[in-house]
């Protein structure tokens, strides 16, 4: 199978992006691999798959490399005798943050008519912002972490109790995340996060709380991966998530009672179908009192989550021949013609 790996983009998390592509060499063992690196310029270059490393990138010589075109179907090539299409069965969407898991990766792809696999516009926009996660969830019957939304321009004061965790709204990878623990610190927090975001998200940070995750996909019946209890340490910063998107080796299942396992599989099925389909996501729960609470929506895991699967590969070869496909609109100007038709006869 041909795929594409999208990476890159204009985003704060540009270089997990990186770290995580490269990472696909090592999953996708049996795959001809494809690398199409979005610019910070946003401008798509094709990368040499035996060459690609980071200082490729940082380094600028990217440059040099072709650079592309997105067209009807595909992505080309220019040269002297025309364009050339690169040989694609689907793209892999592994651009973190904005660009890719706000929509716009996906939009472009449906309108040009790409085969890809990632979430759709919608469950982007939704997934992407994190006020916006928790409407999605309550909707769905599926309880969130308690909350409060502060925007830049509001008064800088919070009802819940300390220790709180502030996150911008519309950012992952820990990047602008602070742990607040009295309110002398909360105006150097909310500093932080507004220099990435206009709005930000405040929870309460509980202590020790129980973490688990849960990956999966839909083909013709539901792909899970097994259920993670993350390595517990009070956050994981912005350079241990850039460490965790390296990983590319199966880890342990949580141990957790069956009844756990269901109910956090429950969650993760009422927030995937069928908004999701066609991708592969992460939601990362929280169990409180023996309640499943979600804390996060992942779109775009880190390396896609493949850690957490016993045959990643084959599940990327399933998805991409069960993706969702646009109507096939016909447009023939009836209604022009009868118009035309009849100022003809007046």
């Amino acid at each position: 199978m041909n795929i594409a790996i999208l990476f890159g983009g204009s985003s704060f998390e540009h270089e997990i992006s990186i770290v995580s592509a490269i990472t696909m060499k090592k999953v996708l063992k049996k795959s001809t691999l494809t690398y199409i690196f979005v610019s910070p310029d946003r401008e798509f270059y094709l990368i040499d798959t035996d060459k690609i490393n980071s200082k490729l990138f940082s380094s600028g010589e990217y440059k040099k490399s072709k650079q592309l075109t997105l067209k009807k179907g595909a992505f080309f090539v220019d040269g002297m005798f025309g364009s050339k299409a690169v040989d694609l069965d689907v793209a892999l969407n592994l651009i973190h943050g904005r660009d890719g898991e706000d929509g716009k990766m996906a939009s472009m792809m449906e309108f040009f008519d790409v085969p890809f696999i990632s979430p759709r516009m919608e469950a982007s926009a939704l997934s992407y912002n994190k006020l916006y996660t928790k409407f999605l969830a309550e909707s769905l019957g599926v309880k969130t972490v308690a909350y409060e939304y502060l925007s830049k321009n509001d008064e800088r004061k919070i009802s819940m109790d300390y220790p709180v965790i502030i996150k911008p709204v519309r950012l992952g990878s820990s990047i602008g995340v602070s742990i607040v623990k009295e309110a002398s610190e909360l105006d150097y927090a909310l500093d932080v996060a507004f220099e990435f975001d206009t709005d930000v998200i405040v929870e309460p940070f509980i202590e020790g709380v129980k973490e688990f995750n849960q990956a999966g996909s839909y083909t013709n019946e539901w792909e899970l991966s097994i259920v993670e209890e993350p390595h517990k340490e009070e956050f994981l910063d912005f350079e241990k998530k850039y460490m965790d998107f390296s990983r590319d080796s199966q880890v342990l299942a949580a141990d957790i009672s069956d009844d756990l396992k269901v109910k956090i599989q429950e969650s993760f099925k009422k927030i995937y179908d069928p908004l999701f389909k066609g991708s592969i996501i992460r939601c990362d729960f929280f169990v409180v009192e023996g309640e499943v609470l979600l804390n996060e929506i992942n779109p775009i895991p880190g390396s896609m989550a493949n850690y957490l699967f016993e045959d990643f590969e084959g599940m990327v070869s399933r998805l991409s021949n069960h993706l969702p496909k646009e109507q096939n609109i016909s447009v023939d100007y009836q209604y022009i013609h009868s118009i035309q038709s009849a100022k003809g006869k007046a």
